[in-house]
C-alpha cells in the first residue's frame, strides 16, 4: 500500500482489509475548491498540525460540513515538504492510540497544499489578499512569539525587519504582520489569527508581538497608521484566545512496524538537516481538546460540528488555567523531573511505579483541584482522573519525559506558581501544609545538580535559565550532609520563579530539608518519595 493518491485508487482493498478509514469526499474537488477560495490556513507543519488539526477538518469534509480543506504552511523546515508531504500527495495516515490496546488508523486528504512560506511567498500573499479567508492558525511553540532575547534587546535578525515590511520575512511574527498588511492593502477583509500553541492567554501574546510590530512599522512611517487601527478593531482582526491538548509524540518505531506489517510502504522517518524527524504518519493519544474563544470576524470552519468547543474568552481561560495548573501540566512536569532521576524513559512506564503513581495523584486531588479554577464546560475532577487513569498510563504513547523536562524553568511560574499564590492568599497555615509542590520544587533543584538516583551523571534537558540555576547550586553534590537553606534562598525567594518568594512565605525551609534528604547519596531520591508519598 502506497500512499498516494494512485495508491488510494489502486489499493483500496488491501486499505479497508487492514483497518484503514479512507476520505469520503472527491479529494481532487475539495482541493480545487480550497486553492480558488481557501477559508483556513495553519502555520506550523508539525504533528499537532498534520495528525490532530488535519482530522478536525477531515471530519467536517467527511460528514458534508466543508467543501474545503485546510493549507499548512512550513516556516521552520521546508526540507520537509520536498521529502515527506509532496512525494506522498500532501495525504497522511493518523493513528489514534487508545489505552486498551486498540488503535484507529485513517487516512487523511484534507491537508489541501503544504507551502513552504521561504521560497513560496507569492503563493503565501494570494492566499492571504483572498478575502474568502477565515482563519489563520498557529501552532509553533511559544519561543516563535518572542521578538526580544534575554537581555530584554530585539533579536539581531529582527533589527531591519521592524523599519519597514521587508520583501522576505524570516521571523514568523515579522511574516503574520507582514502578510496582514498586504491583507489590509488588498481591501481589508476580516480575519482571525487563532494561536494554538500550548501556553495561557497565547492570542494576547500573538496579539501583542504583531501589534509591536506593526507600531514600528508605523512610527518610521514606512506603512499607515490606518493599518494599526486594522489590527487593533476585533471586528476587523481578531486574536482569539484558545486551549489545545492532545498528546502527539515523535512518530513510533512500533507504530511503524505495525502499518509495515498491515503492507504500508510510506513510512520511512527521515531526519533533515536541521534535525527535524518526519514521516508519513502521525501516532496520537485519543484524548482531545481544543477550546476556542468564538471571535471570528468573518466567519469560521463549522469545527464545533468535529468536537471543537467555541465559547467567551474568560472560559477559555479558566479551561486553560485548570489544565496548565493542575489537570495535566504540572504533573506532567512531575513525572518529567523524578523520571530523569529514576532513569525513566517513557512516561507509562513511570506511572507504573506505585511511588510515582501516588506522588502526582496527591499533588493533583490534595493540593491542585481545591484551588482550581472551574470553567463550567470540563469538570476537573473528570479531567484528572481521564489524565491519571488513562492518558499518562497508556502504554502505546511513548511520550519521554526528557521531551516534557524542556525548558521547565520557563513552566514552573504558571504550572507551579499560581496554585502556591493561591494557597499564599488562604494563609501562612494553608500555604505550611502543601506536601507535594514542595516535594517537586526539591526534585526538581535535585535534577539541576544533573546526577541521576543512581548517582550517574546525565545531561538535563535544556533549559534557557538551566546554567544560571546550576551556577548557584555549585558546590553541592550528593553525599553533602547539608543544612541547605543558605545555599538555596537565591533560587527560592525568586518570585519570577515560584510566583511568590518562598523565603519569605516560610515554605523555603521545607523544600530545604526535602532537598537534604535527596542528596545523601545513591537510592536517596527514592527513599525520599517512600517516606512522602507511602501508602
Amino acid at each position: 500500500m502506497k500512499l498516494t493518491l494512485e495508491g488510494l485508487t489502486k489499493d483500496i482493498p488491501q486499505w479497508k482489509a487492514g483497518g484503514y478509514q479512507l476520505p469520503k469526499y472527491d479529494i481532487e474537488k475539495v482541493r480545487a475548491a480550497t486553492l480558488a477560495s481557501p477559508v483556513w490556513v495553519h502555520f506550523g507543519s508539525g504533528n499537532i498540525a498534520r495528525g490532530y488539526l488535519a482530522m478536525l477538518q477531515q471530519r467536517l469534509l467527511d460528514a458534508g460540513h466543508s467543501d474545503r480543506g485546510m493549507i499548512i504552511c512550513s516556516s521552520w523546515d521546508e526540507e520537509v515538504v520536498d521529502r515527506v508531504f509532496r512525494p506522498h500527495d500532501n495525504l497522511n495516515v493518523a493513528v489514534s492510540l487508545h489505552a486498551d490496546g486498540s488503535v484507529d488508523k485513517q487516512v487523511l486528504a484534507s491537508v489541501a497544499a503544504y507551502i513552504k512560506t521561504n521560497s513560496e511567498l507569492p503563493e503565501l500573499l494570494r492566499i492571504f489578499e483572498n478575502p474568502s479567508l477565515q482563519m489563520a492558525s498557529l501552532a509553533a511553540t511559544e519561543k516563535a512569539y518572542s521578538l526580544r532575547d534575554a537581555s530584554g534587546g530585539y533579536a539581531p535578525e529582527l533589527a531591519s525587519a521592524l523599519e519597514a515590511p521587508p520583501r522576505q520575512p524570516g521571523h514568523l511574527m515579522v511574516l503574520i504582520a507582514f502578510l496582514l498588511y498586504r491583507r489590509y492593502l488588498a481591501g481589508a477583509a476580516p480575519l482571525a489569527l487563532v494561536s494554538m500553541d500550548n501556553f495561557s492567554h497565547n492570542g494576547l501574546k500573538l496579539f501583542s508581538s504583531v501589534h509591536e510590530i506593526a507600531e514600528s512599522w508605523v512610527k518610521t512611517g514606512s506603512v499607515e497608521k490606518a493599518f494599526l487601527e486594522y489590527i487593533g478593531d476585533p471586528a476587523r482582526v481578531s486574536f482569539p484566545w484558545s486551549m489545545i491538548d492532545r498528546i502527539v509524540p515523535k512518530p513510533s518505531e512500533q507504530v511503524r512496524e505495525m502499518l509495515i506489517d498491515d503492507g504500508y510502504e510510506s513510512g520511512d522517518i527521515i531526519t533533515t538537516a536541521r534535525g527535524s524527524k518526519a514521516t508519513t504518519f502521525v501516532n496520537l493519544e485519543e484524548a482531545e481538546y481544543l477550546v476556542i474563544e468564538d471571535s471570528f470576524p468573518n466567519g469560521r470552519p463549522a469545527l464545533d460540528k468535529a468536537g471543537v468547543i467555541f465559547t467567551d474568552r474568560d472560559t477559555v481561560d479558566k479551561v486553560e488555567t485548570m489544565k496548565v495548573c493542575t489537570g495535566l501540566n504540572p504533573l506532567h512536569t512531575t513525572l518529567a523531573i523524578f523520571g530523569c532521576l529514576l532513569g525513566y524513559d517513557r512516561i507509562y512506564e513511570e506511572m507504573k511505579n506505585p511511588l510515582l503513581r501516588r506522588f502526582v495523584t496527591r499533588l493533583a486531588y490534595d493540593e491542585g483541584l481545591p484551588v482550581a479554577a472551574h470553567p463550567g464546560i470540563i469538570d476537573p475532577e473528570e479531567f484528572v482522573h481521564e489524565v491519571l487513569t488513562k492518558r499518562f498510563p497508556n502504554p502505546f504513547v511513548p511520550d519521554m519525559p526528557q521531551r516534557i523536562a524542556w525548558d521547565t524553568s520557563q513552566k514552573v511560574p504558571v504550572r507551579f506558581g499560581v496554585t502556591l499564590k493561591a494557597y499564599a492568599a488562604r494563609g501562612a497555615d494553608a500555604l505550611g501544609g502543601l506536601v507535594y509542590i514542595p516535594l517537586f520544587i526539591a526534585g526538581w533543584l535535585r535534577y539541576l545538580l544533573g546526577v541521576n538516583d543512581e548517582g550517574k551523571p546525565f545531561e538535563i534537558s535544556p533549559d534557557p535559565l538551566g546554567p544560571v540555576l546550576q551556577e548557584k547550586l555549585a558546590g553541592i553534590s550528593l553525599g553533602n550532609s547539608g543544612p541547605y537553606t543558605e545555599n538555596l534562598k537565591p533560587i527560592l525567594s525568586d518570585e519570577k520563579l515560584f510566583g511568590i518568594d518562598l523565603v519569605e512565605s516560610g515554605l523555603a525551609e521545607k523544600i530545604s530539608v526535602m532537598f537534604g534528604e535527596m542528596v545523601k547519596g545513591p537510592g536517596a531520591v527514592t527513599r525520599t518519595l517512600e517516606k512522602y508519598c507511602r501508602e
